[in-house]
């Protein structure tokens, strides 16, 4: 059974309408993402995704979804399978306060934001937080701690910033289309087919 990305009702509750293009590592990124973020959890019990994924972007289409899902599936069938490769558990500082798995900019990840980028720039879909390929930096995110004081964000930060000389890799063969409605998750799975 799929497990969810996001599963506590207030997560659910703030994300309805929206939808999201994400990759779910399932390998060794995955391994590492699930000990990084009990890691956390030990030094700050607070919001995190169920489970691991890299998202690609964020829309607000509650309308037409099946308009997004068609271009997605498009786009899926041109686009190779993606590489991830975790460089880091880094964070993105306050006013974030996020804890992270960084992403190295593989071949296959740049070029999946690239094209995806320029399929969505031929249409009118409502972009949520869309940064340029240039700024955008390729992660996992573990942990939300932007309800964290200051000292409790600083302790936290000190015990989950590492760089890995060799850090995992997997290949991604497909991509989910996830969207949040009343209070549920849903999901359609599509294999890069490129």
């Amino acid at each position: 059974m799929r497990r969810p990305f996001m599963n506590a009702p207030d997560q659910l509750a703030s994300l309805d309408g929206q939808q999201y293009l994400v990759l779910r590592p399932s390998g060794p990124v995955a391994e590492l993402y699930e000990r990084e973020q009990d890691a956390a959890l030990q030094h700050a019990d607070v919001r995190h995704p169920h489970t691991g994924h890299v998202t690609l972007r964020g829309f607000y289409e509650p309308q037409r979804r099946e308009e997004l899902a068609a271009l997605v599936r498009e786009w899926a069938a041109a686009q190779p399978p993606v590489d991830v490769t975790v460089e880091a558990v880094d964070v993105f500082p306050a006013p974030w306060q996020i804890v992270i798995l960084r992403l190295a900019r593989t071949a296959t990840v740049v070029s999946a934001y690239a094209s995806l980028t320029r399929a969505l720039d031929a249409t009118d879909f409502r972009r949520l937080g869309e940064l340029s390929l240039e700024d955008w930096t390729f992660h996992l995110s573990v942990l939300y701690g932007k309800t964290l004081s200051a000292h409790e964000w600083n302790a936290l930060e000190a015990a989950s910033v590492l760089e890995l000389a060799d850090g995992p890799t997997e290949t991604i063969d497909e991509i989910e289309l996830v969207s949040y409605d009343s209070g549920a998750e849903y999901a359609e799975v599509i294999r890069l087919g490129g």
